[in-house]
């Protein structure tokens, strides 16, 4: 059985963690949508190249150019046993690109997982990371905070809240989560494929959730 994953979640659900314990488990490779165009326009593949001049001048790269990297890339070795998106697709039009897609490759999305956590859990998660400004070093106020309040344990720099993780700057990134996603939740809801996994509580918790949906979606 192939394990053909699309994962689904909020900023600071979790969903990267959970990812690379799928890859080790499974040995299917996370494909990022980011990390695959930065790999197409190092690699200068004719779709990087098309891709680098979006990218430069500040644009968005089309659906279109995103689909043919992303399709270039299923084709690798490394994804016969499958594969888990991660960030893609976001919007429905994306989903039924992908669709069409991978039904020229004779594949297609076996399990769509959604981690879903509460907003003010992810407020809470998000806006407590501390940046050191010396080293780059991260810390939590309440999952893993510094010795010395402010102070950084490894180089005593000044510790701050970045930009990107500041309540308003958050609220934003979730509400155009949420606008872009609750659709494509809904499609893959009508499709039958999506599964729905609480993401609350230890990460070796959560991930046994998803190992059992795996699972039922195996044997069914």
């Amino acid at each position: 059985m192939r394990l053909n994953i699309i994962l689904l979640g909020p900023p600071g659900c979790g969903k990267g963690t959970q990812a690379k314990m799928l890859t080790e488990k499974y040995h299917i490779p996370q494909i990022s949508t980011g990390d695959i165009l930065r790999e197409a326009v190092k690699n200068k593949t004719p779709l990087g190249l098309e891709a680098k001049t979006y990218m430069d001048s500040g644009k968005l790269v089309p659906d279109d150019v995103v689909i043919g990297i992303i399709q270039d890339r299923l084709k690798q070795p490394d994804c016969e046993k499958g594969f888990i998106l991660d960030g893609f697709p976001r919007t429905v039009v994306q989903a039924e690109a992908l669709d069409d897609t991978l039904k020229t490759m004779g594949k297609k999305i076996e399990h769509a997982i959604s981690i879903s956590v509460d907003e003010e859990e992810l407020l809470r998660r998000l806006t407590g990371r501390r940046t050191c400004r010396s080293c780059g070093a991260m810390f939590h106020i309440l999952f893993n905070p510094p010795k010395k309040e402010g102070i950084c344990d490894k180089c005593s720099g000044e510790l701050y809240q970045r930009e990107d993780d500041k309540e308003e700057t958050i609220r934003n990134r979730l509400n155009v989560y949420n606008q872009q996603t609750a659709p494509l939740i809904d499609y893959y809801q009508k499709k039958e494929l999506l599964r729905t996994i609480e993401g609350v509580g230890k990460i070796e918790d959560i991930f046994r959730k998803i190992e059992e949906v795996l699972g039922e979606n195996e044997a069914s």
